[in-house]
């Protein structure tokens, strides 16, 4: 593709199914490298890989052959599949259906990854559904309950 010149900001989150507390401490900074290295060998630039107890965000710069519900069903299939060949939860783990997926500027790339890179402080003061439903509105994103992530409280 010469003289293609693009950056695709792309923040995307997606959560464990059943929003289990899975990804545990043992093996979440691992998993986020791992996650890291899934987007690096699939032709997309690494910005912040990070999450919590229940979901990832990972924000990344997308490469303009590839779409976004690729790269998402690639990064959760692979990694599923390492969780599971390392045997890191009880059971079979995978990742819920479905994902949110927000862009952004240039200039809003620092707060983004500042802001990834401080998830378990973040959820201190909020949960994930309220970070999640928050995002949603911020970006005028149309949804129907039935359909968002499902919610355990």
């Amino acid at each position: 593709m010469a003289n293609t010149y693009t950056q695709i900001n792309i923040h995307a989150i997606f959560s464990v199914k059943g929003r289990e507390n899975l990804l545990t401490n043992n093996f979440r900074t691992e998993l986020f490298k791992y996650i890291a290295g899934i987007l690096k060998n699939n032709k997309q630039f690494s910005l912040a890989v990070n999450g919590y107890k229940d979901h990832v965000h990972i924000f990344f710069e997308l490469h303009p052959t590839t779409s976004l519900s690729e790269i998402i069903k690639i990064v959760k299939t692979n990694s599923s599949k390492w969780i599971n060949e390392n045997r890191f939860v009880k059971g079979k783990f995978s990742w819920q259906e479905g994902y949110g997926a927000f862009s952004y500027s240039h200039s809003q790339r620092d707060d983004v990854i500042k802001y990834i890179i401080k998830q378990e402080e973040h959820h201190k003061k909020l949960t994930f559904k309220e970070e999640y439903l928050e995002l949603l509105q911020k970006f005028e994103i149309a949804f129907d309950d039935h359909y968002v992530f499902e919610f355990y409280d």
